[in-house]
């Protein structure tokens, strides 16, 4: 990566590999998502809203079981045109080792040992040594889903913090208790070796409440979690932030829009900002819509780091698309289960997106009685069921999900092979118009850190071609059709084009 300007000039542009990102376009306001609505029910809370006044997670039953995983395919993921913009006179140097980095033997052997890896990805190559190099600036960051951004960030976290300080050091906003979950276990498997202690900040079922007036002073180095319950240990003095070195927003364009956590987002980044004013903000994701863009300029203020990726460059090259043009609704099922699944099953496992809880349970009673064994995640179950579904697909004891949106975001599982989009996403205030963002996290499960995938869309009716045009004009990308949803060889075809047959 080439050095920087100086501190008193405009921000310097350095690409790495990269033509120009294209002009941003200015948007009037930031999106409603559909979240978890139930069919025809507008007043629905969103489900990713949290629970109140519950305690935090006992994360040791929610452990990835390593024997269960079988990385078939993965490939090296393909150079992207990455934009960095630097601020300040510090040089920055890619890092094609760990080495490089000067992290503590400890974490190396995390790094090695627990994680597996053997070195970094384009993005952590990039962004790592603008993490960790002082004076430790603010980097607004925007890769590719399965890139290596949780790696960055919990690599952040884990070197700043002293381990002789027994107090929090060390921040990560997420938007969900299952992201939040996934981040913590990342965070205690690469710091095994550190001693490094942490804690996860998220809403749980009444049924083990304890009163915040009953809950000890958190110590943990380093606390993820979601931003309600975040923000009431700290406004119980339960959780001190006048240590805290590094704060963290994971999916952030989402934690900073409107629809999203905005407020509870902003109160946290200012009373760390009044107690801790060398703390460091990184702000990850996988789309950062204009507005939110605009908006995460205007709240970082000071000199800040930045990378992007080229809007069209978003839609992930080791993951091949497919529309599936269907007569009626029925025969989004047949394909499912006699084409998708039928093959799906020996390659890996499969996600399937739905657009409300009536769908998903529809989904799950028709492939049920069709003597497929499959688990169903949605806001509407209690956290309790939603650990255990996430624990048991995670292990490898179930293979296919069917999920609303909830998952749609950060959800990182290395087997996931097949992403189906039973309905396609829509923005919740003009269902004519595609929620691309929402696209691009759903499809952003298959094909994790360069593995490969497939994504198919089933399309029926004349709406459902005009969002997936509306799409492919987004992205600036042709998606390949299957030519006959009743072929079995055409989807064997496709399959044998992604790389899974």
């Amino acid at each position: 990566m080439a050095e920087t300007a100086s501190n008193s000039a405009p921000s310097t542009t350095t690409t790495a590999e990269a033509p120009a990102p294209q002009e941003t376009k200015k948007t009037t306001e930031a999106p409603v998502r559909w979240a978890d609505l139930e069919d025809e029910a507008s007043e629905e809370p969103s489900a990713l809203s949290e629970d109140k006044g519950a305690p935090e997670l006992g994360v040791e039953n929610l452990k990835i079981d390593e024997s269960k995983k079988i990385n078939k395919f993965l490939d090296e993921p393909e150079d992207s045109n990455i934009k960095a913009v630097t601020a300040g006179e510090t040089p920055y140097t890619s890092a094609f080792t760990f080495e490089e980095l000067n992290l503590s033997p400890e974490l190396l052997k995390g790094l090695y040992v627990e994680m597996k890896f053997e070195k970094p990805s384009k993005i952590q190559a990039i962004s790592l040594p603008m993490i960790l190099t002082p004076p430790h600036l603010d980097l607004i960051a925007q890769a590719h889903n399965g890139s290596g951004k949780t790696t960055c960030f919990t690599l952040g976290m884990l070197s700043r913090v002293d381990p002789n300080l027994k107090a929090p050091q060390a921040l990560c906003i997420c938007p969900t208790r299952e992201l939040a979950i996934q981040n913590l276990e990342v965070l205690r498997k690469m710091g095994k070796h550190t001693g490094i202690t942490s804690e996860c900040a998220i809403p749980m079922d009444s049924s083990n409440y304890i009163p915040i007036n009953k809950r000890a002073p958190i110590i943990a180095q380093v606390v993820i979690g979601t931003p309600g319950t975040i923000k009431k240990w700290m406004s119980a003095k339960k959780l001190g932030v006048s240590n805290v070195k590094v704060l963290v927003f994971d999916e952030a364009d989402h934690m900073l829009a409107e629809d999203g956590f905005k407020d509870d987002s902003l109160r946290i980044m200012r009373d760390i900002e009044k107690m801790s004013s060398h703390c460091q903000v990184l702000l990850f994701s996988a789309t950062f819509s204009d507005t939110v863009k605009n908006f995460v300029s205007k709240i970082v203020k000071r000199d800040h780091n930045q990378l992007f990726v080229k809007k069209e460059e978003l839609s992930l090259e080791s993951v091949k698309q497919y529309k599936v043009n269907v007569p009626d609704e029925l025969s989004k099922v047949l394909v499912i289960k006699d084409r998708i699944l039928e093959f799906g099953e020996r390659l890996g496992q499969t996600i399937i997106f739905v657009r409300t809880r009536n769908s998903a349970s529809m989904l799950h009673k028709a492939l049920v009685e069709f003597g497929y064994d499959v688990t169903t995640i949605q806001g509407a179950l209690n956290q309790a069921e939603r650990d255990k579904i996430v624990k048991e697909f995670k292990d490898g004891l179930t293979q296919v999900l069917i999920s609303t949106d909830l998952l749609a975001r950060g959800f990182d599982q290395q087997q996931v092979n097949l992403v189906i989009n039973y309905d396609l996403p829509v923005k919740h205030d003009n269902r004519v118009e595609p929620d691309c963002e929402v696209y691009l996290h759903r499809i952003g499960r298959a094909g994790r850190f360069g593995r490969k995938g497939a994504v198919f869309n089933l399309l029926c009716g004349d709406m459902d071609q005009m969002i997936i045009s509306k799409i492919e004009n987004h992205f600036d990308s042709k998606i390949a059709e299957v030519p006959d949803w009743r072929n079995e060889e055409d989807f064997k075809a496709a399959l044998r084009s992604a790389g899974l047959l």
